[in-house]
């Protein structure tokens, strides 16, 4: 069973990942494994394989609800799908994300919303898109109590303003520009950032000079840690899969196959077969016929006695 006091098959108490521990990992060295996952049955799975994170992105939007961008979740859908995975997980650290406009109006905004993902969510932590123009943001939500990753380099939420999911921090500028922001966020209160799609010698430059965790997706390996969205490191998803999505196995078309079986069975009326039935009355128990119902029983009112 998974809870927040559980135990594991041995039945010693589960040793909850937390945010110092997080942190320790970058003195420590041992890199740190994060997984994305947005309902119940993905999330228990991901714990039980010993995932270090969890982090439920607006990726969902794409992945779930089969849209082109992340911009339309809501924070009411990511509350939502937090509460789900939060029940699965009896190790793993809880992420949840701050979606599109629940937090860039004001400092103030970023502060309820995070603190809605806390109470509504059972979050751990929240994660942000941007940099310097953030700062204020993640300083206020820290120092409400509430912890924060960064989001850097490739943000989904700008795409329209990136022009599309393109590498960043290319060029001398670009790469300034994700140094800067790095050093803001940490300054700002951020225990761990996340770099997507951003040159790996840049993400190693940005890796060496925090005291934070970095956290890659599409950053090469000089990252603290690593982040992959489960559909994808799975095999689960169709079409287009981006250059850093390693795929680990190749779920999607195990499950189109087992699918296909279970099409055929039914239609051949070979299934369900005898061991998927369960056995069937005793001979004294079986029903005794009745006569079939009159015109007038049929066409009569149903009493319902619904104080009794």
């Amino acid at each position: 069973m998974y809870s927040s006091n559980g135990g594991g098959s041995s039945g010693s108490p589960i040793k909850k990942v937390t945010v110092p521990d997080l942190r320790a990992r970058k003195v420590s060295g041992e890199k740190i494994a994060m997984v994305t996952a947005y309902d119940f049955t993905m999330a228990r799975l991901v714990d039980e394989a010993g995932a270090d994170m969890v982090l439920v992105g607006d990726s969902l939007g794409m992945v779930v609800q089969g849209l082109t961008t992340t911009i339309p979740v809501t924070l009411d859908e990511m509350a939502y799908h937090c509460r789900a995975v939060a029940r699965g997980l009896g190790r793993a650290h809880l992420v949840g994300d701050l979606p599109f406009m629940s937090y860039q109006v004001s400092p103030q905004q970023a502060v309820e919303s995070a603190g809605k993902l806390m109470k509504e969510g059972a979050c751990e932590s929240i994660k942000l898109e941007g940099g310097q123009e953030v700062a204020e943001h993640v300083h206020r939500i820290v120092r409400a109590g509430v912890p924060v990753i960064g989001h850097i380099g490739l943000t989904p939420q700008s795409v329209h303003a990136l022009g599309g999911f393109k590498v960043q921090g290319r060029g001398a500028d670009g790469a300034d520009k994700v140094l800067a922001d790095a050093v803001a966020l940490e300054q700002a209160g951020a225990f761990a950032i996340v770099l997507e799609a951003i040159p790996p010698d840049l993400a190693a430059q940005v890796t060496s000079l925090l005291s934070i965790p970095t956290i890659g997706i599409g950053a090469g390996a000089s990252c603290d840690g690593q982040v992959l969205v489960c559909t994808d490191l799975l095999g689960l998803a169709r079409g287009h899969q981006p250059k850093f999505a390693k795929r680990f196995a190749n779920l999607g078309d195990a499950a189109v196959d087992a699918i296909s079986t279970y099409v055929t069975e039914v239609r051949a009326g070979t299934f369900p077969s005898a061991s998927h039935t369960y056995k069937p009355n005793a001979a004294s128990a079986t029903l005794r016929a009745r006569e079939p119902l009159t015109a007038d029983e049929l066409d009569a009112p149903l009493a319902l006695d619904l104080w009794h």
